[in-house]
């Protein structure tokens, strides 16, 4: 008896011990699949339940640091890489993920210890020469960088990538001859990157060769038309061209895309003042101050605004704060006066006279003992002055933002080359990670589901009035709605949807026969990435309801995303960056693609989209101007190369809807593909149009030569 008993107990303690193991390995891929589509935040709970089971694991602190890379936890991401590399120091991903972290903290011998660390295992891995390269940049060790931009070009001689960061690196040593140079490879062998044009634009315009600078903004705004540092630059250009109307142009489309971009509305605010727009002048430094309560020189700039208005009082209040801020500021004082003589106050207005005139002779006598013109303070809060720092200084008709010299009220502010040169390396290092590179896609599915990302270009609501009847009857705890911008949950989110499985599981159990309650939580778990689950739920409400259309069109979304996330992890390349290895949740090296196992994985991708096309088809039938369906089923197809198909599909979409711009553009590029360019560019206008903005960068690099 005893030992039944014993066996007994080791039974159920191997099953769970099973269970466990089982369990774990679902989380697992339930994370990874939340990394893959960016629900960083979902993720790292999850890899936290693997690691809470299994310590021992390296895997899930890698995948863990990953995640809080995208969300700049860069400590965590440090000390979880370190925990992985404890647990696996053969873990390539590792050491190049640590190096981004450390790089990312200003840690620069560390981040290029991990990747000498990491090329030791891959001395070729073209990302981490780069990251590696602009950590020596970044150290300012310029003869290290230029070594490794050696190794890089060496092995990546068409990469145009290394020449532009080359030059950056050129350009911050002083040397523009070479950055040129570098500029110039960097176009030849991409002609369509704009960041390029971008940059050699600054060095034309420090040559002073103002046509050659505005010729390669222009091309930059027509590669990509949503930056706004280009317009901003465009906007001096033109400004030291005396072309006061296309710097206002410049100024006038980055606040149509960014009301509170600072830099613009406090130059468009100095333009407006120079051709006597005053009151609109007032608005633009208005804003400025509404973001920025410290800026004083936009009060003083606003002060001149409304004397000229004839806002006396309000003139003067503004100019108060400057002097409280500058007391030796000179022309504030003389402003003054002037303002309280047009207020009829004679002794104030002689008082504030003679104080600037005692201000400045007291500081032309501390410069004359000190022999020093430079003694006196720039951007301290207790001095201003007569005139700038030194004659070169006061030829330019700029300021960097953070410079706080009162003196320079009415210059142009440019963006701080400290700050442009932290952020373009810091975006070189972490786009690697999220593989930022542009790159030509067809707009992604729609789904149906409770959240969407907030697009300040794209502001189209999506309606359908079967979708409408539906949130009628509020069955559901939240409103559904259709996009193709899915949202990424919060905390509180996710433990909503958490707790609300919980409670559709409990409604399950007092009646299974409510199809309802099997979509809710099919929604709950496509939300929180559980796709094998949200299957399920889909399939048993199709049992339950073969009419439900909108369970047909999730299935079928959620099979493609599960296939995409699949396909994502079947393959491995030694020579490909480790950056998509981070992208796709960190593949482990697999071994040699095996004909058979090929095959096989064909096979049963042929019969997964199969399976996507007939919830499409089923969806479709039940519900024939559901307008999204086609487009996803085309997307499918497209996916499979059957462009022919995609585009009948795309062309029923827009027939149901005129105005539907991702069929445009998808239909666009289907017919790129087949090399019917000339309708394929018009239905990239058409979207264009409609707000894809993307579509113009396409049709600039198929017009082109």
């Amino acid at each position: 008896m005893k030992k039944a008993i014993l066996f007994l107990v080791l039974h159920i303690i191997c099953s769970f011990t099973l269970i466990a193991q089982i369990n774990t390995d679902r989380v697992m891929a339930i994370g990874r699949n939340a990394l893959y589509f960016e629900d960083y935040v979902l993720s790292i709970q999850y890899f936290n339940q693997v690691i809470r089971s299994k310590p021992w694991l390296a895997e899930p602190y890698f995948f863990r640091a990953v995640a809080k890379i995208q969300l700049d936890d860069y400590k965590g991401a440090e000390e979880d890489c370190t925990l992985c590399l404890e647990r696996n120091p053969f873990l390539v991903q590792a050491y190049f993920a640590r190096g981004i972290a450390r790089q990312s903290q200003d840690d620069y011998p560390g981040a290029i210890q991990d990747y000498q660390k990491g090329l030791e295992f891959r001395p070729t891995d073209r990302q981490m020469l780069m990251n590696m390269a602009v950590a020596y940049i970044q150290k300012k060790d310029f003869d290290g960088a230029e070594t490794v931009f050696g190794d890089l070009i060496a092995n990546y001689p068409n990469n145009s990538m290394s020449y532009l960061t080359r030059g950056a690196m050129y350009l911050e040593k002083g040397d523009t001859i070479s950055a040129l140079n570098d500029y110039d490879k960097s176009i030849e062998l991409d002609p369509y990157y704009a960041p390029a044009y971008g940059n050699r634009a600054i060095i034309r315009y420090q040559n002073k060769d103002l046509d050659g600078a505005l010729a390669d903004l222009n091309e930059a705004l027509r590669l990509n038309p949503r930056e706004n540092g280009f317009y901003i630059n465009r906007g001096l250009v033109h400004y030291q061209m005396n072309d006061l109307r296309g710097a206002m142009e410049d100024y006038d489309q980055v606040i149509s895309f960014d009301s509170r971009n600072l830099i613009a509305r406090f130059n468009r605010g100095l333009l407006r003042f120079q051709v006597g727009d005053n009151n609109r002048a007032i608005e633009d430094f208005d804003v400025v101050l509404q973001e920025e309560p410290d800026n004083f020189m936009a009060y003083y700039n606003r002060a001149l605004l409304k004397y000229e208005t004839g806002n006396y009082l309000g003139a003067i209040d503004d100019i108060n704060r400057v002097l409280y801020e500058y007391p030796d500021f000179i022309p504030g004082y003389y402003t003054r006066s002037e303002i309280k003589r047009k207020m009829r106050d004679t002794k104030g207005a002689e008082d504030d006279y003679w104080l600037a005139y005692e201000i400045e002779d007291r500081l032309k006598k501390e410069r004359s003992t000190s022999g020093n013109r430079n003694n006196q303070t720039s951007t301290g809060t207790s001095s201003g002055n007569v005139e700038d720092t030194d004659g070169e200084e006061a030829e330019d008709n700029t300021r960097e933002k953070s410079d706080k010299n009162i003196n320079k009220f009415n210059r142009l502010v440019v963006y701080d080359q400290e700050e442009v040169r932290r952020s373009k390396y810091q975006s070189e290092v972490r786009g690697r990670v999220q593989d930022r590179n542009v790159r030509v896609d067809i707009e992604p599915q729609f789904i149906l589901t409770y959240y969407e990302k907030a697009d300040p270009i794209k502001k189209i609501i999506y309606y359908d009035a079967s979708l409408e009847s539906y949130n009628s009857r509020m069955v559901l705890p939240r409103r559904l709605r259709v996009t193709n911008e899915e949202a990424p949950l919060t905390e509180d989110q996710i433990q909503a949807h958490f707790n609300s499985i919980d409670e559709f599981s409990s409604k399950i159990e007092e009646n299974p026969t409510n199809p309802d309650y099997y979509f809710g939580r099919a929604l709950d778990f496509t939300l929180v990435q559980d796709f094998t689950e949200a299957i399920e739920d889909y399939t048993r409400v199709i049992e339950l309801n073969p009419d439900f259309f909108m369970a047909f069109f999730n299935r079928a979304v959620v099979r493609y995303k599960q296939l995409d996330y699949n396909l994502s992890q079947g393959t491995y390349d030694d020579n490909a960056p480790l950056a998509t290895n981070l992208t796709v949740g960190g593949r482990i090296a697999t071994p040699a693609a095996d004909p058979t196992t090929a095959q096989v994985r064909d096979n049963r991708r042929a019969m997964e989209h199969d399976q996507i096309v007939r919830d499409y088809d089923r969806a479709i039938q039940l519900n024939p101007d559901f307008v999204f369906t086609y487009l996803n089923r085309g997307n499918l197809r497209c996916a499979q190369r059957d462009f022919r198909a995609a585009i009948q599909d795309y062309t029923t979409a827009i027939e149901k809807d005129p105005e539907f711009a991702e069929a445009y553009f998808n239909r666009g590029l289907a017919r790129l593909s087949q090399g019917d360019t000339n309708r394929g560019i018009a239905d990239l206008s058409k979207a264009g149009e409609l707000g894809i903005v993307n579509a113009y960068n396409i049709i600039k690099r198929m017009t082109v030569n």
